[in-house]
Parts: C-alpha cells; sequence; structure tokens
C-alpha cells in the first residue's frame, strides 16, 4: 500500500483573514486542497486567490438581521410552557415568561392567544375552557382553579437570539457583537427575500467553489434558562420543537385535514423528544416540513446551481426538515453532505447517506477556546493534541467500516499557533484518512454474512441516529451499542416497529437488537401492546432468528408481562408487582465462547437492576447482586441474550462483537479476521489483499490475527498506532 505521506487533497482547513502566512502555512503541512470561513472569520483575496478551492458558510434564515428587525412577525417561533404552578385559592396568576431566558425568546402577542394557547390542569390532564383564563401582559389569569391543582400555559413566543449564534457569541465572548435572529421561511415574503440574498451573495462570492449551507432553515430545539442553576433546560438535536408558527399550523390543517394544536407539541412538558415514541401527529408534522424544506430548498441549491458553483449542507444545527435518510432527499440535488463528529457511529451516519457525491467529517477539536461542555480546549490547560486522538481512534474505526471523501477543521485558525503537538498530530492524522480512504477505493472490507436489525420506532428514518453526540446521553444504551457497532464487521439495517408489522424481518437479518429504556422510542413504548408485533418476533426467532435484548427491552407495564419478550429472553423486571412471588434460583454458568477471553467482568454505566430469570433453562452467564446483568437462552430454533446494560468501551465491543454471532449461531464468523487483544481491531479488504490494524488506546499494544486459512500475524502497535500489512 503506498504511503500517503507528503500527499495532498481530501481536507478543508479553516482561514482566516489577519493570519494569511499561518493559513497557507498549514495548508501545506496539512495537504488542504480546500480553505474555507467560519462564523466569525472571513477570508481575504490573498486566501481566497492562492489556489485553493474555497468553501464559504452560509446560513440563509440569519444572514441579514437588518430584514429581520424590520420584519420581527416573521422571526422563527415555538410553544413553550411555562413552569408549573399550584393553586392556593379560586384563582391562580402565572407569570408565563418566568425561568426562560429573555434573550432568546419574547410573546408573541400579534396572534391570538385564545385560538393559539392553551392552559391545563396538569393535575387531572384536562384543559381549562378558553373562557376561564385571560391573558394581558405576561400573565395568564385562571379563573376557577381547584385548590392545590399544579397549571400551565402553552404559549407561542418569538425568538430573538438565533441559538448558534448565541452559543459562539457567549462561548467565544463576542462582546458587543450583534446578536443574529433566524427568519421563518414559510412566510412568501422571507422566501422572495432569501432568494434575493442568496443571489445576491453569490455574486458577490466570485471566487467561492462550494456553497456550504448552515444548515437550512430550521434549527434543533434548544430551549435556554434564565437560572444559572438550570442553564439549558431542553435539548433535542432531532426534534422539530423549533418549527411551528401559526401560517404552518394552517397550511398542515389544509395539507392534512386535520388542526394541529398546541399541547401536540407541548405533550405535557415532555415536547416531542426524539427519544419517545413518535405519535402519528407528529410524524405527520415532521412529513409536513420535511416537504416544505425541500421544496423550497430545491430553490436554493438551483440558484447554486445556476452560478456555477455546488451545495453542500452541514448536517447539524439547522438541519431540521432536512431528513437525509428520507425519500425526498434525494429532490434537494446536493453535491454533498457535511456532519460534525465526535464518535464512531456519527462518522456512519454521514456516510451511509445516499444521493450525494461527496460526504465530508468536520472533526474536533473544533478550534475554539473551549469545547461544548466548556472544558478548556485551544487556551492554557488544554491539550487538542490529547482531544484529536481520542476522538480521531473512535472515528477511525468506523472509517475502515465505510469511508467518507473529505476531513476538514472548523473555527479560529489562529489558536492553534500556540500549539506546536497539535498542528504535528493534525498533518499525521491526514495522512492516515488518505490511506484509510485509498483501502476503499475498487474494495470493501469484509464483513460478516449476514446483516444485524436495529429495532426502533424511528427505523431507516434515523439511521445511525439516536439524537446527538454521545457525551450528550451516555446513558443510552442504543448509543453506545451503535458507537461500538460503528467498527464491527456487520451490516446493520435499521428497523421501525410498522417495518416489522408490515413486511416481517428479512430473510438475511439473522440477529434483531431491542435496546432502551422501557417507554423509550428506543425500547418502543406502547408499540408492544400490539400482539402481532410479539407474533412475528416470536415466530422469526422460534425459526433460526437471533434476539438481543439490553436495558429494558420491549418493555411496558400492559400484559401479564413487563417486558413483552420475556419469553423469548428468559427474563423479567421486577417493578414491585411480583415481590410476593418467589423466583427462580440459578447458579452462573459459563459460556466458553462469549466470555473465553473476557479480562475484566463487564462495567455497564447504565445497568438495569432488579431482573430475574423466568426460565428454567436460562444460563446466567454474570450477575451483580442478584440480578442478572448477562443471559443467554433457546428458544425453539433461536436463541437470545440479554444485557442489563451497554456502555461502549475496548472489552465490551469485543463482547457484544462474540454475542452477536453466538446469538446467530455464527460463531466461526468471528474468527475471521479478528485480533486477540480487545484494544486493537483489524479490517482485511480482499481485492487488495491488505489489513489493516489498529490500536485503539493510548498505550503500546501487542496483537496477533489468524487468517481464516490458520496463518497467524503478531503485530505491535504504537500508541494510536495504525499498520497496513500486505498479505
Amino acid at each position: 500500500m503506498e504511503n500517503n505521506s507528503g500527499k495532498k487533497g481530501s481536507f478543508t482547513l479553516p482561514g482566516e483573514s489577519g493570519y494569511e502566512d499561518l493559513t497557507l502555512k498549514l495548508a501545506k503541512k496539512w495537504g488542504a486542497d480546500v480553505i474555507r470561513d467560519c462564523d466569525g472569520t472571513d477570508l481575504s483575496d490573498e486566501i481566497t486567490k492562492a489556489g485553493y478551492n474555497i468553501y464559504s458558510t452560509l446560513c440563509v434564515v440569519r444572514s441579514d438581521n437588518e430584514w429581520a428587525k424590520k420584519n420581527m412577525d416573521k422571526l422563527q417561533q415555538n410553544y413553550l410552557m411555562s413552569f408549573p404552578a399550584t393553586s392556593t385559592s379560586d384563582n391562580l396568576e402565572i407569570n408565563i415568561l418566568n425561568g426562560y431566558f429573555n434573550k432568546q425568546f419574547i410573546i408573541d402577542e400579534k396572534s391570538n392567544p385564545k385560538e393559539y394557547w392553551q392552559v391545563f390542569d396538569r393535575t387531572t390532564g384536562k384543559e381549562v375552557p378558553k373562557e376561564k383564563w385571560e391573558y394581558n401582559n405576561r400573565i395568564v389569569t385562571i379563573n376557577n382553579t381547584i385548590k392545590w391543582h399544579k397549571y400551565t400555559v402553552n404559549f407561542l413566543v418569538f425568538r430573538i437570539w438565533e441559538e448558534i449564534s448565541m452559543y459562539n457569541h457567549i462561548t467565544n465572548n463576542w462582546g458587543d457583537k450583534e446578536h443574529l435572529m433566524s427568519i421563518d421561511p414559510i412566510y412568501e415574503e422571507s422566501q422572495k427575500h432569501i432568494l434575493g440574498l442568496l443571489e445576491k451573495w453569490l455574486l458577490n462570492h466570485p471566487n467561492t467553489n462550494v456553497v456550504r449551507f448552515t444548515s437550512m432553515f430550521y434549527n434543533f430545539c434548544w430551549i435556554w434558562g434564565e437560572d444559572p442553576k438550570l442553564k439549558h433546560i431542553y435539548s433535542d438535536w432531532g426534534s422539530y420543537d423549533f418549527t411551528v408558527n401559526p401560517l404552518s399550523m394552517k397550511k398542515f390543517q389544509d395539507l392534512k385535514g386535520y388542526k394541529i394544536k398546541s399541547e401536540d407539541f407541548i405533550n405535557m412538558g415532555y415536547h416531542n423528544s426524539t427519544h419517545n415514541p413518535p405519535t402519528k401527529i407528529y410524524l405527520d408534522w415532521i412529513d409536513f416540513v420535511n416537504s416544505f424544506v425541500v421544496e423550497f430548498g430545491r430553490k436554493c441549491i438551483d440558484l447554486v446551481h445556476k452560478y456555477n458553483k455546488k451545495a453542500y449542507v452541514f448536517y447539524d444545527d439547522h438541519w431540521i426538515g432536512i431528513e437525509p435518510y428520507s425519500k425526498r432527499f434525494t429532490d434537494f440535488n446536493f453535491d454533498g453532505i457535511i456532519k460534525c463528529v465526535f464518535s464512531g457511529f456519527e462518522a456512519r451516519k454521514c456516510a451511509s447517506v445516499i444521493d450525494v457525491k461527496t460526504h465530508e467529517l468536520r472533526l474536533h477539536p473544533y478550534l475554539f477556546p473551549t469545547g461544548l461542555t466548556g472544558e478548556a480546549t485551544f487556551k492554557e490547560g488544554g491539550n487538542p493534541d490529547i482531544d484529536a486522538k481520542n476522538f480521531w481512534i473512535n472515528i477511525r474505526r468506523a472509517l475502515l467500516r465505510q469511508p467518507v471523501d473529505r476531513i476538514g477543521l472548523g473555527g479560529y485558525l489562529h489558536l492553534v499557533e500556540p500549539f506546536p503537538k497539535f498542528i504535528d498530530y493534525i498533518e499525521e492524522l491526514t495522512n492516515e484518512f488518505r490511506t484509510i480512504k485509498d483501502l476503499h477505493t475498487n474494495d470493501r472490507p469484509h464483513s460478516a454474512n449476514f446483516k444485524i436489525g436495529i429495532l426502533n420506532s424511528w427505523g431507516s428514518l434515523r439511521t445511525w441516529i439516536c439524537s446527538g453526540h454521545l457525551h450528550e446521553h451516555p446513558e443510552i444504551e442504543l448509543t453506545n451499542l451503535l458507537e461500538s457497532l460503528s467498527g464491527l464487521p456487520f451490516d446493520v439495517e435499521f428497523l421501525s416497529f410498522d417495518d416489522v408489522l408490515k413486511n416481517g424481518i428479512s430473510d438475511d437479518i439473522k440477529v434483531l437488537i431491542n435496546a432502551g429504556k422501557a417507554n423509550s422510542a428506543w425500547s418502543g413504548g406502547v408499540n408492544w401492546k400490539n400482539p402481532k408485533l410479539v407474533e412475528t418476533i416470536s415466530s422469526w426467532v422460534a425459526s433460526g432468528g437471533g434476539l438481543i435484548g439490553i436495558g429494558e427491552p420491549s418493555a411496558i407495564q400492559y400484559s401479564s408481562q413487563y417486558f413483552q419478550l420475556t419469553n423469548i429472553l428468559g427474563v423479567e423486571k421486577e417493578t414491585g408487582n411480583k415481590i410476593a412471588f418467589c423466583k427462580y434460583n440459578y447458579n452462573n454458568s459459563e459460556n466458553q465462547f462469549i466470555l473465553e477471553d473476557q479480562v475484566n467482568i463487564p462495567i455497564f454505566k447504565n445497568n438495569t437492576e432488579n431482573i430475574y430469570v423466568t426460565e428454567k433453562d436460562v444460563k446466567v452467564l454474570l450477575d451483580k447482586n442478584n440480578s442478572p446483568i448477562l443471559t443467554t437462552n433457546s428458544f425453539y430454533n433461536g436463541r437470545s441474550v440479554y444485557l442489563s446494560g451497554f456502555t461502549f468501551s475496548n472489552e465490551n465491543t469485543r463482547l457484544i462483537h462474540k454475542i452477536i454471532c453466538w446469538v446467530a449461531n455464527r460463531e466461526k464468523e468471528f474468527e475471521k479476521w479478528t485480533c486477540k487483544n480487545p484494544n486493537t481491531e483489524c479490517a482485511y479488504f480482499p481485492n487488495k489483499r491488505i489489513l489493516t490494524v489498529i490500536n485503539n488506546s493510548d498505550l503500546e499494544q501487542s496483537t496477533s490475527i489468524n487468517t481464516p486459512e490458520n496463518k497467524k500475524y503478531s503485530i505491535y502497535l504504537k500508541p494510536y498506532g495504525i499498520k497496513i500489512i500486505n498479505i
């Protein structure tokens, strides 16, 4: 395999006016073929005319603050629910915006509150009749309340500070810099303005080769609080809460034939979190917004193409409505998609998108003083080279399985100057990436001869998505599982419960995984009340399929069971209603295959407790405090495994690899091109006859690999190292 050291290409550098020498020096060192601008930076003529392709960032809904200030009724809106207030008499006054960040929201007093707002007695769950409440100057007065009942108000607001601008402003200390606002393109006046602004922008950027939309129109939901102890009230990277206003509600009713209400968005205060099973109304709303975003987005992209420029979309920030895994995505006619990534499953999330020519990853750490959680990065106390290595080893293992076309960085380039180790490491990283990219040319790595099906409420619409990044929700079993799967030699398919009910489970899927907490979108919640779903999966496993349940799979307090698939899994969770019943006694069993090379007892930080055995033949491989954490069972001709939780780690990745092979009754698959040391992994490219071995740790590692022909390779790897071996 050719060494890519010294080569260039497939890398995007964030340039910066005022630092031309640094920009061009690092462009050469890192082998960049593209230079981009970022929020808060510009590119001078010296940079744009230096012979590099140029990406220019554009967010069309917050590009003209003067127009936004003159058209405040066209700002983007959303519903908020007032913080619950307890009535102590027969009437109650609620200051509805109390607790919310007053630099983010103002109350919509232009739309009739009696038409668009709702007031609820949350103790009974019933709506308060409109004639029993009044609004005046931030205050809703509710009459004839019931003493000691809790009440809330669903009300419309305008957002007066766009969330990404707000975050960057606060993170990067922008001081007196103007607060940007987002306009809503649902209005014809906004559309006309956006298209005119875009055309003028295109004329004024003759050196731009790629317009990088950041992203399109609607941001993920990010609600900030006034109290420093509750700075962020709610955040969901997949939520459509920020897409609603009176006009869109009317258009929805005209199209779908029924009225949507505030409570369909507030949802008792849960909002429409991606972690909750979506209702039919919410799915209809997603479909409605997606249809509009594609229709108007195509007009923007056609305009970009008219000026002989390419259109890429950033798969973050204002990505809501784009839905890269929807059937409509191809209608955008994007040339490329860019994804900000911390982890392997996010790399797969970008790489798996079809109907675009270019897939690009924006790596971390961003060139900002601090990271997303406030940790020091490019400032005193930061170690950005270590951060970059730790992010890269997770991304790299995913890229060995499925490639992307490009990588790059974002932020303020001048911040790297005091960090020479980071500068040198990025040169090493870019060369590694080019090598991995070349491996996939006219080749694909060896994978198992069967598929894994991931069963959840969203299915293929949210392929490789749980919502957000791994570091935001470390307790979610499925997110951790996907991180492990992102670098394992399996093809993965995402199935919704509706898919299974309609089409069954395809023959090429040998393992079905349901992972998550009860009532979540990932476990399934109310979907498990459908007996046909249980029948379909039971029949499939009985015929030889393999089922893995993690956390609280198939869980709902509904029938005589809590886990609706407990007869297959052979375990159940004590929820308090069977305390009086005796439980099966068990002895810990051995499974030579699953645990034979497990060095340490698996640790799951999201461990589900109070699990007990329900079938006499269940094998308990591991337990904790008399609660099983790893079990196996047979169900007619099929097999099942239960895990009480799952946390991503190198050892746990090895564990799930073996569990998958065992439950599929394909143990020999594990022996093909697998590293002995779980801190290392490999990928074999059969057409090139190249074996690639990686060290997923910050320590030196030795490992060995047995080929299917029983030839053994012994490998030594430096910390974070990679080796390419011609077989």
